[in-house]
């Protein structure tokens, strides 16, 4: 009995070692060859000022719906999160579902650029790229598209522009109750965190000092990928997508100082936007000003926007038509990624199918 367990072990061994000495090939191939190209879906630069650059994508189908769609990226990130690469971007499967697909992007701000406040999103980037998308696709109304804190400058703006061009609001992971994000609230616990100082010494907050507060969120993440890397390094998908999603993740952006002193003080540690006190350019900013039709999708596992932070927004707002969705996935593989694909952009489109005609 023991001869045959040996000898059906005995396959299981060579494979094992097979698949080892493939694991090490691909390693090498993974340590002297570049990531994959990101951003692939063509596009033009329409405008770009400073820190914005805004984006116009070449349409691949004929349009079948009306309004544009204006993306609102996260201002710590780059946009290509969203066209990773062919058959893995939500602008491809937008402009092949006869969308005309339009995107705030950020650029690093520059040592100028360090006196930006919320109020030069809201009340200045937004409402000029809109005048840029009417212009060019001949439409009044424009459907903004926010993710994160992209969604909560698209929020606001919407808030303080009840009458504006704005035709639907579709927001992914968007914060609303900033006490609920329990990893960053003790991350810039004001016992500790002297933002002040900080600004008033850097300027810009560099995206190291960033990069390290996430990585705070999951100390064990970093390491607990590299392994899961290994595991798989002879699956060329499987490599392909950790270092896109990689290159994304080390590529993040430095912020304005004075929008993140904003930030932490009056979103963060005073929680003004959920409580109704928020003042931007002398208006107050009132969830229920908002009519326009929203759509609100939350990821089941974020850990960097937990569901009870982002679950006021469709609670507070004016809206009739409104919705929120709750979908298995990250705060990243809830837009990006095969998870993606199979869940968010699917109900992306649906809803704004009968709502851009």
């Amino acid at each position: 009995m023991n001869a045959e367990a040996d000898a059906f072990a005995l396959p299981d061994i060579a494979s094992e070692i097979e698949r080892a000495i493939q694991r090490n090939i691909k390693g090498l191939d993974f340590l002297t060859t570049t990531a994959p190209s990101v951003g692939q879906t063509p596009k033009d630069e329409i405008h770009r000022r400073g820190t914005l650059s805004l984006y116009h994508y070449r349409p691949m189908t004929d349009e079948i719906y009306r309004v544009p769609l204006l993306i609102v990226m996260a201002t710590t990130n780059r946009g290509y999160i969203l066209d990773l690469a062919p058959g893995q971007s939500m602008v491809e499967h937008l402009l092949l579902q006869g969308y005309d697909v339009y995107m705030m992007d950020w650029n690093a701000p520059r040592p100028q650029e360090k006196y930006l406040r919320i109020e030069d999103y809201v009340l200045d980037f937004i409402p000029d790229s809109i005048r840029r998308v009417q212009e060019r696709s001949g439409e009044e109304d424009v459907t903004l598209v926010g993710y994160c804190m992209g969604g909560v400058l698209s929020t606001l703006y919407a808030a303080l522009h009840p009458g504006g061009p704005m035709k639907n609001l579709a927001l992914f992971t968007t914060p609303i109750d900033f006490s609920r994000m329990k990893l960053f609230h003790a991350w810039s616990d004001r016992r500790y965190f002297d933002v002040d100082r900080l600004i008033d010494t850097v300027g810009n907050v560099p995206p190291e000092m960033l990069f390290a507060s996430f990585d705070m969120l999951r100390p064990a993440g970093r390491s607990a990928g590299m392994v899961q890397l290994w595991d798989n390094m002879d699956n060329d998908e499987f490599v392909k997508s950790y270092r896109m999603f990689d290159r994304w993740g080390n590529e993040m952006l430095p912020l304005a100082g004075e929008y993140f002193r904003q930030t932490v003080k009056e979103l963060m540690w005073g929680n003004k936007l959920h409580k109704g006190e928020l003042v931007i350019g002398g208006q107050k900013v009132q969830l229920k000003n908002i009519k326009v039709p929203v759509l609100h999708a939350l990821a089941q596992h974020d850990h960097i926007v937990p569901y009870e932070a982002g679950q006021p927004l469709v609670a507070g707002i004016g809206s009739a038509d409104k919705e929120e969705v709750v979908l298995k996935g990250g705060h990243v593989s809830l837009a990006a990624g095969p998870n993606a694909v199979r869940r968010l952009w699917p109900k992306l489109d649906e809803w704004l199918g009968v709502r851009s005609t």
